[in-house]
Formats: structure tokens, C-alpha cells, sequence
């Protein structure tokens, strides 16, 4: 019998799993505190669980068994990457973000991958370029979470991850299963008790799991990647638009925020000459701006092989302007970790002739 993967269970699961095993089903609630608050990789270091208990949960079951490949720091904000190898050899990125206030570190930031590449082809991203291999299990989506956390140090003494992002490599909604559970998992208080809303979601526009989205509980925080104001420019960055093109994009987008009252957030990205124009700006304004949303604005981070630069500052400064002056919220974001190709769109799969 194929072993269990039992840091990608619910609670619930662990408890039906335990009672089977001839347990009372507490032992779940310690054993999932073990797992998930602890970050125990060893059965010996689970001591208030009976050993006889241990032996027969390494028969059924196993835990976090990634391998650390290879580990990067930018030297200039700290971003951290990890590269893991996963279970059948396969490989995945993730990535740590500080985030400091008065000099020393206030908040950590868990960007995780939902798959091992990507089927979507975006022009601007790495993993886009590499095409799809397989989705990730809930497990291995945590398990990114539990790496990070490894890496950071012990829970105990204060480097806590405090949130989560969706916006590693791969379409999280095109995992969408595995991508929910473990959201639930992250949530669980016996475990990580991440909030809900520290746990944001990514999408390049799918409408139909939008959709779907706005009837979960508690309500997910959304980002939506939209990154042009034309289905002709978008068809080209985001290849999905020809599928489900701006209209109807927005369209859902409009939806979600009706049913679960969160706010979106909007994703552009500005390359020089393509979206960045003023009227790029104006039309972007015009789209959103009866949507409850908040736009997030950063400069292209260069990938091998494209063609497109960044956006100059003064060009970033003056589309935000733009923005603001018709009322909408924004920002610009920074590119942490660019110079370990750690930023948004520059996570990708490596070959075993390059670890």
C-alpha cells in the first residue's frame, strides 16, 4: 500500500486515519499540532504520541521529505529562494521575503509554486516558458510553508511566516483542489492558524474558478494578473485572455467582489512600450474603476530570452499618478529578490544538468 502523505491532510482526514489505526481520535489533534505548529520531521520528536502509535504512523505514513538543492539570498533585501527536489525527482522554487520596519524584521512573506511549471505561457515568466509537468499536491504546497519556516528558524523564537502567497510557479486555479486545502490547512489554528486574510490567492483570469472562489468560506483574497487594458495586447501577455478575454474577466471579477465583499487586487505589470502608455493608464482607470479593487503596479523583471524591458521610475511614477488622480488605490510594488531571479514571473524549473 502506497504511504500517506499526512502533512497534506485535514485535520479530519488525520482523524479518520487514526482511528482506523486503532487510536482515539485526540491523537489527530496532537499529531497534526506536531506536524504543523512544530515543523517535527522526526516520529522520535513527537513525545506525548505512544511509540508503539509512532512506529505504526512510519509504516502508513511519511513527512516533509524534500531536499534543499540549492539555497540563494539577494544581497540586497534579503529575499530568500529555495530550490527543492520533491519526492519523484521532480523540481519547484520558492521564495522567503523580509519585510523590515525600523531597521529590523517585522513580517515574513511564504511565496509558494501549486505546480511543477506551467501550462499558460505567459510571455513575461520563466515558468510560463518551460510548459507543464504536474500539479503539486496539498501537501507539497504546505510543505513549501514548512521549508521556508525550516529554513527561517523555530517557530518559538519569533521568525514567524505570517503570510501566504500563491504566486510561485504554475496557475494556482488550475489546481484548484490541492491549492484550497492547503489554504485550509494553513488556517487551521491546531497548526500554522495563518488568518485567511494573510493568505492570497493568484490567478491569471480564470472565470469560471472565480467564480467558484466567491462561494468559499471564509472568503479568499484574491489577486487577478491583468497587466494590459486591450485584448490585443493581452492576448499576448497572457495568452488565457483569448479563452476568457477582458470583458468577461472583469465581468467575474465584478462578481466575486458582490458576493464576498473583499476587495481585488489587480496586478500589472509595465513593460516599456507595450502597456505603459498614459492611455494605458486612462483605460486601465476606466475598466476597474467601478470595482471594489486595489492595483498593484511593478516594472518588469527581465527574463532570459524576451525581448521587453522595464518600465523606467519616472514612466512607473507617472502611471500610478494617473491612477490616483481618478481615484483608485495603488501602488508600487517592489521587486524583491530580482537579483536572484526570485521576482514575480522569474521563478523556473531547473534540469538536473544545472543543480
Amino acid at each position: 500500500m502506497e504511504k500517506v502523505e499526512l502533512y497534506g491532510l485535514e485535520l479530519g482526514e488525520l482523524k479518520e486515519l487514526v482511528t482506523q489505526l486503532g487510536e482515539p481520535s485526540y491523537r489527530a489533534t496532537q499529531l497534526f499540532h506536531w506536524i504543523h505548529a512544530h515543523q517535527a520531521g522526526e516520529w522520535e520528536k513527537m513525545t506525548n504520541l505512544p511509540r508503539a502509535f509512532r512506529e505504526r504512523l512510519g509504516e502508513v505514513g511519511f513527512l516533509p521529505q524534500f531536499s534543499c538543492l540549492r539555497q540563494w539570498q539577494d544581497p540586497w533585501d534579503g529575499t530568500t529562494k529555495l530550490l527543492l527536489k520533491l519526492r519523484d525527482g521532480e523540481k519547484i522554487e520558492c521564495v522567503l521575503m523580509t519585510y523590515e520596519k525600523e531597521g529590523k524584521a517585522s513580517r515574513y512573506t511564504a511565496c509558494v509554486s501549486s505546480q511543477v511549471g506551467c501550462a499558460l505561457g505567459c510571455g513575461f515568466c520563466a515558468t510560463g516558458q518551460l510548459g507543464f509537468r504536474r500539479n503539486l499536491t496539498a501537501g507539497e504546497i504546505v510543505g513549501q510553508v514548512w521549508a521556508l519556516q525550516r529554513y527561517l528558524g523555530p517557530r518559538e523564537g519569533g521568525k514567524r511566516i505570517g503570510n501566504i502567497v500563491f504566486m510561485g510557479m504554475g496557475e494556482p486555479l488550475l489546481n484548484y483542489e490541492a491549492a484550497l486545502k492547503a489554504r485550509r490547512i494553513l488556517m487551521d489554528p491546531n497548526g500554522w492558524g495563518i488568518s485567511h486574510r494573510k493568505i492570497t490567492l493568484s490567478t491569471c483570469g480564470l472565470v469560471p474558478q472565480i467564480k467558484r472562489l466567491a462561494e468559499e468560506e471564509p472568503p479568499v483574497e484574491l489577486a487577478v494578473s491583468l497587466h494590459a487594458t486591450t485584448d490585443e495586447v493581452r492576448d499576448k501577455l497572457v495568452p488565457i485572455n483569448r479563452r476568457y478575454p477582458l470583458k468577461e474577466l472583469l465581468k467575474a471579477c465584478q462578481y466575486y467582489v458582490e458576493k464576498t465583499n473583499r476587495k481585488i487586487t489587480f496586478e500589472y505589470i509595465l513593460i516599456k512600450g507595450v502597456n505603459d502608455s498614459l492611455e494605458d493608464a486612462k483605460r486601465l482607470a476606466r475598466m476597474v474603476g467601478g470595482i471594489l479593487a486595489y492595483i498593484n503596479l511593478w516594472p518588469f523583471n527581465p527574463i532570459p530570452g524576451s525581448p521587453w524591458e522595464p518600465s523606467s521610475g519616472e514612466q512607473v511614477q507617472d502611471f500610478a499618478l494617473q491612477l490616483k488622480e481618478r481615484g483608485l488605490e495603488v501602488a508600487i510594488r517592489e521587486s524583491r529578490g530580482s537579483r536572484i531571479a526570485a521576482a514575480c514571473g522569474q521563478l523556473r524549473y531547473y534540469s538536473a544538468k544545472e543543480v
